[in-house]
């Protein structure tokens, strides 16, 4: 998609509520999204008449180019989901992610849910806690990466570990 106001390609999609009307979509390049969410439009209220100073204070909009690329290359150290990946996809690798990434997740999460901790109910079919979901997620991707470089002693080792750490996770049925 390109960018409303020239020809690069549109990195920041805002959709802004105004109220009494519809919801407007603007689709903008990274230096038209400064000037927009910069913008100093006032209502007769002295209120801004967009919600942009707020959107680029909780996006982080003042970064650079070369900062975002500095995060997107972030990796987690357990499941290896790097941050572009989690934009991308909108999903975390594992529950650890919500650490390594935490100080861009916070806010984001504070925006949607209104808390940053869970309050709600855990599934019955698991017994275990995240530590373990932690560790099976480790190790299946040290799996991957030992079949990758052949080194298939080390493979059946993890694979043997997965199995018995699936089992005892296992309910009783």
């Amino acid at each position: 998609m390109k960018c409303q106001k020239c020809e690069k390609a549109a990195t920041f999609h805002i959709t802004e509520l105004v109220k009494g009307s519809k919801a407007q979509e603007v689709h903008l390049c990274e230096e038209h999204a400064r000037e927009y969410l910069a913008g100093s439009d006032q209502s007769d209220a002295g209120e801004p008449m967009s919600l942009g100073n707020d959107l680029a204070q909780t996006l982080g909009v003042g970064q650079t180019a070369e900062e975002l690329q500095r995060l997107d290359q972030r990796a987690c150290p357990i499941c290896g989901i790097t941050f572009y990946e989690f934009r991308n996809q909108g999903r975390l690798g594992c529950p650890h992610d919500y650490v390594c990434f935490e100080n861009e997740l916070e806010p984001l999460i504070v925006n949607v849910h209104g808390e940053t901790a869970h309050t709600g109910k855990h599934p019955r079919r698991f017994q275990g806690g995240t530590d373990q979901q932690t560790d099976l997620i480790k190790m299946r991707r040290e799996l991957k990466e030992a079949i990758q470089k052949e080194q298939y002693e080390e493979a059946s080792k993890l694979r043997d570990k997965i199995r018995q750490l699936e089992s005892h996770s296992r309910p009783n049925t």
